[in-house]
């Protein structure tokens, strides 16, 4: 699952310095000295904007309904519109996604160990952790950065009892494979989806695979509202014991060891939801334009690679990642996006970078070898996407990484001999 991605708060979109900006030499790249190429950040994980008036007409509605929270209106109608985009028969609304995986965990009444991708972000193994079980990390594909499905099987031992597939940047895994290594096991299959809202995966809509699936709508997802998360499943017993759960166990007949908890979705955040709901279509249009440019401006360029969706599915294009080859482009990815910081434009590793494993308090617990894991998370740069990221930013982004990887060995060596002298 994912969390906030955020650079920082900025007002209105970012916006590019005039074109006496252009780089020319290494000297005139900020980090040494010349003029930033952007004179607002441009960020990464930047929430999107939504119809204040709308907004603002949902929460007078909740608030003279005096029905602020406990399943009311607006949250069971986002429940209904949530389950209708997932084409599942429930939506369970909940305060946040990684609640929504551990009231799955409760609900299933998963023991021992889970497998999963490490590269995902911390919350799919906290949520886990925290319930006193034991994430086990196995190595994605390391073409597509999803859980490799074989990886998975070979980590099964008597001791697991379910395993979560990640849609790593909105790419959905491998659910298929996963269902027959959960059925041949007598597991239970969970799929994050905290990326993947409105996503299809061979022409099906992302949420009815496996016993459940698990959405987020964090602040800087496609689909906000302000926080918040969403179990979708076609299993009625499992729904309803998730939203029992979420409920402090109330209506259970036998509640779990554990109790119920407080994991309810308000009313105002369900009238954000909504709100965001009713612009999905145009955040999807402004991300797959923010899409397209980067292919047009970085596709000649030797050593970076823009991984595309399959075009014969639906996607939101919430994230773009770029792939850096060192060998090729003779820079790292960490030295790039520290130009480009300077820049002020304010890229992110992506999610899943650092992998989990590498992270506390998995790193000091046990070793790993996942060397696709490791390597992808190594080479990755999320790129700024969004309805405040017009097409004169993107092309004056991809300006600057072409002349950053036109000069990538003058560029590496220069900044090693500035490391080996120090600040000044």
């Amino acid at each position: 699952m994912s969390a906030a991605h955020t650079a920082g708060p900025t007002a209105g979109p970012a916006r590019p310095a005039p074109r006496g900006g252009l780089k020319r030499t290494v000297d005139d790249l900020a980090l040494f000295g010349g003029r930033a190429a952007f004179l607002r950040p441009l960020s990464v994980g930047r929430p999107n904007p939504v119809d204040r008036r709308r907004l603002h007409e949902r929460l007078d509605w909740a608030l003279d309904n005096q029905w602020l929270s406990n399943g009311g209106p607006l949250s069971l109608e986002f429940e209904a519109r949530v389950a209708d985009l997932a084409g599942t028969r429930h939506a369970v609304s909940t305060c946040n996604a990684t609640s929504a995986l551990q009231l799955l965990v409760r609900a299933a009444g998963l023991t021992g160990e889970v497998i999963m991708p490490s590269l995902t972000f911390a919350a799919t193994a906290h949520a886990v952790q925290w319930l006193g079980l034991t994430p086990v990390f196995c190595d994605v594909d390391p073409r597509t950065g999803l859980i490799d499905p074989d990886r998975a099987r070979a980590a099964v031992t008597p001791r697991t009892s379910a395993v979560v597939g990640v849609h790593l940047w909105g790419r959905p895994c491998d659910t298929t494979a996963l269902e027959k290594l959960a059925a041949d096991h007598g597991l239970h299959l969970f799929l994050d989806a905290a990326h993947a809202l409105g996503c299809t995966r061979e022409g099906r809509p992302v949420g009815g695979a496996g016993s459940a699936e698990v959405f987020s709508f964090h602040a800087t997802k496609v689909v906000g509202a302000f926080e918040g998360g969403a179990v979708v499943t076609d299993d009625d017993a499992l729904a309803a014991r998730v939203r029992a759960l979420a409920n402090f166990g109330k209506g259970l007949d036998e509640v779990s060891p554990a109790g119920g908890t407080n994991a309810k979705m308000s009313e105002a955040a369900a009238a954000m939801g909504l709100t965001s709901l009713d612009a999905l279509p145009s955040y999807v249009e402004a991300n797959r334009a923010c899409l397209e440019g980067y292919r047009e401006g970085l596709a000649a360029v030797p050593g970076l690679t823009l991984p595309l969706p399959d075009p014969a599915e639906r996607h939101n294009h919430q994230y773009t990642v770029l792939e850096v080859d060192e060998r090729t482009t003779g820079l790292d990815r960490d030295l790039l996006m520290e130009l480009l910081r300077a820049e002020n434009v304010l890229v992110l590793p992506p999610i899943g970078s650092p992998p989990c494993h590498l992270l506390e308090p998995y790193r000091s617990r046990q070793s790993y070898a996942l060397p696709h894991t490791e390597a992808l998370a190594a080479r990755t740069i999320s790129l700024p996407t969004g309805p405040g990221v017009g097409p004169e930013s993107v092309r004056r982004l991809c300006e600057t990484i072409r002349f950053a990887v036109a000069h990538g060995a003058e560029l590496t060596a220069r900044h090693r001999r500035t490391d080996r002298k120090g600040p000044a």
